[in-house]
């Protein structure tokens, strides 16, 4: 393949339209939470993930695994983490089995924020989806998301 081939051509121009959807989803939800609950699309993201999280065998996640869930650095999620511990929404604590572990976990008032939260997102997930529909370049993409069949998530 070379830099003028077709199939690399549309391949690019595949991946821009992808990338202009998420962006244009992402800025759209991000404003929505800012403004409704002062609370940053990766915040929310952050929130939902600790959320699902349970006291059963494999059931509390690592940082690293945290980290590949809201697709941010180890670093980036451990300043993420503290900000909201700062703001009474997580809080951290020792794995019981291994004392080199770190766990958090989402505290009343975050599950209370994240509640709340929660409808506004996915009405801003929904008013973005349909905004892009209406352009000939994502409608195709939106329609992949729209069926998509994802498993549910266990809390």
């Amino acid at each position: 393949m070379t830099a003028s081939d077709p199939a690399l051509t549309a391949l690019a121009q595949g991946w821009c339209a992808l990338s202009l959807l998420h962006g244009r989803i992402e800025s759209h939800i991000e404003r929505a939470l800012e403004a409704r609950h002062n609370l940053s699309a990766r915040e929310y993201s952050l929130l939902d993930v600790l959320s699902r999280q349970h006291s059963g065998e494999g059931g509390h996640l690592q940082m690293k695994q945290v980290a590949d869930a809201v697709v941010l650095s180890q670093s980036a999620t451990t300043r993420l983490v503290t900000r909201l511990e700062d703001r009474g929404l997580l809080s951290r604590y020792l794995c019981p089995t291994d004392r080199r572990g770190i766990y958090t976990d989402v505290s009343d008032a975050g599950l209370q924020l994240l509640s709340e939260a929660r409808p506004t997102n996915d009405t801003a997930l929904r008013e973005a989806l349909d905004e892009a529909a209406r352009n000939p370049e994502l409608a195709p993409l939106v329609r992949a998301v729209e069926e998509l069949k994802v498993p549910a998530r266990t809390p």
